[in-house]
Order: C-alpha cells, then structure tokens, then sequence
C-alpha cells in the first residue's frame, strides 16, 4: 500500500522492528499481531476488515476493497478474515508481492527481502 499513499495521508508503522513501542497505543504486541488495527487522526481505533478498508479508503483506493463494506457478503468477509488472521503466520513461505521472497526474523528496510 506504501506505493499507493503519501506518509501525510497514511503512516504505515512496522510492528515486526525491534524498535516498535506499542505501550503509546493503548494495546499490547500480541493484540497488533493477531489481526491488521488502523487508527484514524481522530484516535477511533478499526481493527480486522474494517482496518483494510479504511485504510484503502484514506489512501484513495477504496473502491478496490468497497465489497468489504457490502452488507450481503460481510459475514463471509468476516470469516475470511478469521481463517487468514490464523493461517498467516505460517503463509512466510509464500513469495512477497515486491518479487521477493518474505523476511525472516528481522528485515532492515533497506535490505528487505534480499538474500
């Protein structure tokens, strides 16, 4: 998403940084990591589906998650989401979507993904 939004619009922290405090939030490092949270300017928290689609929504492609907010199909959304939320700490060895493969342990950002 980082390539679709300025840093004004959409700060993106990376909570895997040994450096990364989450005391300041309000919530512990397991909460962040068991599924995707966004915080507004406004300090309202979103957490799950509803924390993708604002998030693409304050970059300006919202309309390519708008189903995520579709009545009809928000419980299988939200289902979906559970078994991702599950499943994705053991998805490391799929490629990453920049061409290279996931980090291990620790990435430093200039050097993510290189081997």
């Amino acid at each position: 998403m980082r390539s679709y939004v300025s840093p004004a619009k959409l700060v993106l922290p990376d909570i895997s940084t040994e450096d990364f405090d989450p005391t300041p939030l309000g919530h512990s490092l397991e909460q962040l990591q068991q599924c995707l949270h966004a915080r507004s300017a406004s300090g309202e928290w979103f957490t799950g589906i509803d924390a993708t689609l604002w998030s693409w929504r304050a970059a300006g492609v919202g309309r390519w998650v708008a189903p995520l907010a579709w009545r009809p199909l928000r419980p299988l959304f939200l289902l979906a989401y559970k078994l991702f939320s599950l499943a994705r700490p053991h998805l490391a060895w799929l490629p990453h979507p920049d061409g290279s493969r996931r980090c291990r342990d620790v990435c430093p950002s200039d050097e993510r993904g290189r081997h």
